[in-house]
């Protein structure tokens, strides 16, 4: 996971960061593929701002929370993060299990309605003809 941290209007600290990094670095096992991480750290007055944008594969994930203590908002906003992605990721397991099982089903429709597998078809000459048409041109 490659991860970049920038912080606006508060001093760069090394602490922050590891301790930003320590905690995404959980999310890797819940993902994929490899994924970049954008985190934005920001101090207006007495707000404590944490961003946190996940860019992988099929996926974009955005968080962003405001509290009086920055450790607190790191922590809300990967506890935001993680619900977005295990939303995102049973979403993708429900649409491939039910794509697995409707083709399981119409496999077995199919082999339920044409019970002769061996190509032999039942062709009565009876039925599929009509009274008084002789297949070409009526003569009087």
């Amino acid at each position: 996971m490659q991860v970049s941290v920038t912080f606006k209007n508060i001093d760069p600290s090394d602490a922050l960061r590891s301790y930003a990094q320590k905690k995404l670095d959980r999310f890797d096992k819940l993902l994929d593929s490899p994924a970049d991480v954008n985190v934005v750290f920001s101090v207006e007055k007495i707000r404590h701002t944490a961003e946190i944008n996940l860019v992988s594969d099929r996926l974009n994930l955005y968080a962003k929370e405001e509290s009086e203590n920055m450790y607190s908002s790191i922590d809300v906003v990967l506890d935001k993060l993680k619900k977005q992605l295990t939303k995102s990721r049973d979403k993708m397991n429900k649409r491939a299990t039910n794509s697995r099982e409707s083709i399981k089903n119409t496999h077995l429709e199919v082999n339920e309605a044409n019970p002769e597998e061996d190509g032999a078809s039942s062709y009565d000459e009876n039925e599929t003809q009509t009274e008084g048409y002789s297949g070409g041109a009526h003569i009087q």
